[in-house]
């Protein structure tokens, strides 16, 4: 499958929504894993503002790879941000667009705070 890595570093992300985990199944609840570690996965909406534009993304991630305290608001570095086309067809309905996902999501206030060495 393609996947299409995204270029984070000329622009400026923020938590949209904390983040939530991301569901399999709904009927079931089962929670969705990371084929190859086997890590929860959640999502993370997030404000992505470049060029002049600004999109709300929802950033697939592995749960234990979000860092700080993800509140709305909240300015984070996006670490391996990929974009991946998909599409299906369900019911003779045919559906597509973009996933998105990443390697890491990390709160830059937690980073910011910490005091720097003389």
């Amino acid at each position: 499958m393609r996947q299409i890595p995204v270029d984070t570093s000329a622009a400026s992300v923020m938590v949209a929504q904390p983040p939530q985990p991301k569901v399999k199944d709904r009927r079931t609840g089962e929670r969705a894993m990371d084929a190859e570690s086997g890590a929860a996965l959640s999502t993370v909406d997030v404000m992505f503002a470049a060029n002049g534009e600004v999109e709300i993304l929802t950033v697939t991630v592995p749960e234990n790879s979000i860092s700080g305290e993800l509140v709305m608001g909240t300015p984070v570095a996006i670490t391996g941000l990929i974009a991946r086309p998909w599409e299906n067809e369900f019911n003779g309905q045919r559906r597509h667009g973009i996933a998105f996902r990443a390697v890491a999501v990390t709160s830059l206030v937690e980073s910011a705070s910490k005091p720097k060495a003389a």
